[in-house]
């Protein structure tokens, strides 16, 4: 069953409720808020910037943040998960009567800088912002592959621990700071070992294998707090003509068909139903929108014969009040249509990965306490952006039993190339200003939740 925007289940916008800081929380408050370090966020971000990390791939630069952690005095591990990948995560506070606060964010980047494999599918070469090799431009940015996603995500984080742990703040509870592999919405690459991973592989893991806290805040792009985010169902379509075409053959003979002119068809069918299924599917702070992202037909090196059959694969993103069944139900419907109307080709489909959304209670402590962490820094009244679309390793967080804020800082980048903004939205352009205002929100949060007894916060 469809959901719409109306749904009384889905508020875009909910009031933040104040609760009253004590004297020595608003001074614990602005004293680590003078922590915050520019300069030293920086460092961190060409640090980890440098550390090449494809999904699949992530041991190096998870051993890396370990370290980091335990320079901050944290006690920190790295999770081994197999020889090429593994998570990183510390624990700050020893308190036994407060909360178990998580601050999360993935580390592994989108590319694989395998020439065979991304050239010429990111464009006819890397460009600077594709490249683990960061550097600091004119505007003060930090450029270099995900200096802003996911890594100036785990720079904010780093950020705001390493103001905490300087100020010695009392905390009766802790503050759990975890760094997983395999975020990204991709399928297990081909020389990864770990036939899972992606979507959500790592932090998946890492809950799993108990490490796990009673509430926390996720760091991913998009300066408002969300407290639900899309799932997603991955789709192949095979579109069959039963035989091999050749060139040589005329166009006007009765039995001419080109399976690449078919399969245009129903590319441009399927497009158009995406939009409506967006419509029909917006709910709450979310608009789930889909690409056709391959099609793959023919022998490249065959170029006289057109294939029998293509393929197309589809993401079809998934609202928090739908589930992946309910989806596919959809997309069957949708593709009934167009069988009708195309009865000279055979279309058949599956099903090939699902990934549920889920959300928060917006009233939750930790939204709430979210949320006045960033009307404190920002000095204005909150207000929730709608219409997203982007997949995080929120819902898997969710799913697994932990309520989840997300928070992260302003895209593009002041400074970007318009070049680099198309589609992923200046993922390796850094700006640690933008960080550090994300990191004052999570230090706001941590000593509103940190420095109050498990029941205050609504803990039994």
């Amino acid at each position: 069953m469809a959901v719409t925007s109306s749904s009384a289940a889905a508020p875009t916008d909910v009031p933040v409720t104040k609760v009253p800081l004590s004297r020595e929380q608003r001074a614990w408050i602005e004293a680590v808020h003078a922590n915050v370090s520019i300069e030293r966020m920086t460092q961190f971000c060409l640090g980890i910037t440098s550390i090449h990390s494809p999904t699949g791939f992530e041991r190096a630069v998870n051993e890396w943040l370990a370290d980091q952690l335990r320079q901050l005095g944290m006690d920190a591990r790295y999770q081994r998960i197999d020889d090429n990948t593994g998570n990183a995560y510390g624990y700050h506070g020893a308190g036994t009567d407060g909360p178990t606060m998580l601050l999360y964010a993935p580390t592994d980047t989108h590319l694989d800088l395998a020439e065979e494999e991304d050239i010429p599918w990111v464009g006819p070469a890397f460009r600077p912002d594709m490249l683990p090799k960061p550097y600091v431009d004119a505007h003060g940015n930090v450029i270099g592959l995900g200096a802003n996603n996911p890594k100036g995500m785990v720079t904010a984080i780093w950020g705001a621990l390493d103001a905490i742990t300087r100020a010695n703040v009392p905390l009766r509870g802790r503050v759990l700071a975890a760094f997983a592999g395999g975020g990204m919405p991709v399928e297990a690459p081909p020389k990864s070992r770990t036939a899972d991973a992606g979507l959500g592989s790592g932090v998946s893991y890492m809950i799993n294998h108990g490490v796990t806290a009673d509430f926390g805040i996720i760091s991913k792009p998009g300066y408002a707090v969300a407290w639900e985010e899309v799932g997603l169902c991955w789709f192949r379509v095979y579109v069959r003509g039963g035989y091999i075409g050749y060139a040589g053959r005329p166009h006007d003979v009765p039995e001419y068909k080109n399976m690449i002119v078919e399969t245009s068809k129903i590319v441009l069918e399927l497009e158009e139903w995406i939009g409506e299924y967006s419509k029909r599917n917006t709910s709450g702070l979310v608009t789930p929108w889909g690409q056709i992202s391959n099609v793959h037909g023919g022998w490249m090196h065959k170029p006289a014969f057109p294939p029998a059959n293509v393929v197309l694969q589809l993401d079809i993103r998934v609202n928090p009040r739908s589930t992946p069944s309910d989806v596919r139900a959809q997309f069957a419907e949708a593709m009934g249509r167009i069988q009708q109307r195309h009865a000279d080709v055979r279309l058949d489909w599956e099903m090939f990965a699902a990934y549920p959304a889920a959300s928060t209670d917006p009233h939750h402590w930790v939204v709430q306490s979210t949320m006045r962490g960033w009307e404190h820094v920002e000095q204005k009244t909150h207000h929730a952006r709608a219409g997203t679309s982007g997949q995080t390793d929120a819902s898997a967080i969710r799913n697994l039993g932990i309520p989840l804020a997300r928070i992260g800082h302003p895209s593009p980048a002041p400074g970007t190339p318009p070049e680099w903004l198309h589609g992923l939205g200046g993922m390796g352009v850094g700006h640690i200003p933008d960080f550090a205002r994300v990191a004052k929100v999570l230090i706001y949060a941590v000593v509103d939740s940190c420095t109050r007894s498990r029941e205050e916060v609504g803990l039994a």
